[in-house]
């Protein structure tokens, strides 16, 4: 059953309940059972003349690291939330109008890249092969790829340019705001401090005088292998039964997230295995080849089909971001040149942190892209 309540006067936000085959028994037991939130322009509503039977482009909003598509229909203060913010730009003449969908890939890793795992679900599947169709079976949506796109920022941003990139006969344009990209720039340098917040469930504890730094290398070979002796199970039991987490955790918990996303594999412990010995921080080659298959900056060159057939590319980031996310975008950029790959990339004094007004020039983009 569908419920609704008026966003303001402009548009209604209908919140469904989808039942997911992609996702029953995911290998997190996250649910399967999700909510689904469509906002519908005022538009959409006119009942009327020639407007009755009208079709709208699609928007999908692909969220960030421990967000929830729900959650940007929510109430913002000093700002508008998403619904509000196309509602303006809508009335305002900056776009047209367009259905926004906010699906719900939240897990219990904290979060989603919207790609297939067999460590975490196959949310790339969900998205293309459920929801847009559950959607367009529902609205009344102009149900092409040529008036389908996506959006999102950081996590979400990473998945709307790599869903161009792989996914490209679903979607005709795509927005990526500080995306994740140069993997070797970004995550290398954030694993020492979760190395060190893992450190504190292995077991046994570390105890102060000598350390037989060899003794250790034999008794924990797997560590070499990137296999977890359990202090990651352990610390993702610690964390699970908390409500408010550390920066330190949250961003822990955020490369074990990623390991489970770019390097799964079946048959170790956790269902992925981790880039870095537990013990010395030495990085493993074998591991790491397998994330940077995924970074973006790499991907450019096999997607190249799918990337020219796109009907817009925006991408953005802050030239302050506390991630360091820019370098990785004017990579991005730059390989998009090389390659011929028409695309909009800009740069704004900011860091990676409370940006959604940098919708207000990616919308109206995707819009004129997609626009019937």
């Amino acid at each position: 059953m569908a419920r609704k309540r008026p966003v303001n006067a402009s548009g209604t936000l209908v919140v469904l309940e989808h039942t997911s085959r992609v996702l029953r028994d995911n290998p997190l037991g996250d649910p399967h059972v999700r909510k689904v939130a469509v906002w519908l322009p005022p538009q959409y509503d006119v009942a009327a003349g020639a407007a009755r039977g009208r079709r709208f482009p699609v928007l999908y909003d692909l969220v960030g690291f421990t967000g929830s598509g729900l959650a940007h229909t929510n109430w913002k203060p000093f700002s508008d939330n998403v619904p509000e913010r196309v509602a303006r730009l809508i009335h305002d003449k900056k776009m047209g109008p367009a259905i926004l969908v906010f699906a719900d890939c939240f897990t219990s890793l904290g979060g989603n890249q919207y790609v297939n795992s067999s460590a975490i679900g196959n949310y790339a599947d969900y998205l293309t092969r459920e929801i847009i169709p559950f959607v367009d079976g529902e609205f009344r949506t102009l149900a092409s790829r040529e008036h389908r796109g996506c959006f999102g920022k950081s996590s979400g941003g990473y998945g709307a340019i790599v869903h161009g990139m792989r996914y490209a006969k679903h979607w005709g344009a795509v927005a990526d705001h500080s995306g994740d990209a140069y993997f070797d720039f970004v995550y290398r340098c954030d694993w020492p401090n979760s190395l060190n917040e893992l450190t504190r469930y292995r077991e046994p504890k570390r105890k102060e005088g000598p350390y037989d730094a060899l003794a250790e290398a034999r008794a924990r070979k797997g560590l070499g292998e990137g296999i977890d002796d359990g202090r990651v199970q352990r610390f993702l039991d610690a964390v699970w039964k908390k409500e408010k987490l550390s920066l330190n955790e949250g961003h822990t918990i955020m490369n074990v997230c990623m390991a489970a996303t770019y390097d799964p594999d079946p048959k170790a412990p956790l269902g992925f295995r981790l880039p870095f010995h537990l013990d010395t921080g030495e990085l493993i080659e074998a591991r790491w080849r397998n994330w940077q298959k995924h970074d973006p900056i790499n991907m450019v060159a096999q997607c190249k089909a799918n990337l020219k057939s796109l009907r817009g590319i925006y991408i953005d980031c802050g030239w302050r971001d506390q991630y360091h996310l820019h370098y990785g975008a004017r990579i991005l950029s730059r390989r998009l040149a090389e390659a011929g790959i028409a695309h909009v990339y800009e740069e704004f004094d900011d860091n990676h942190s409370d940006i959604d007004y940098r919708m207000d020039a990616s919308l109206p983009f995707l819009y004129r892209a997609l626009k019937p």
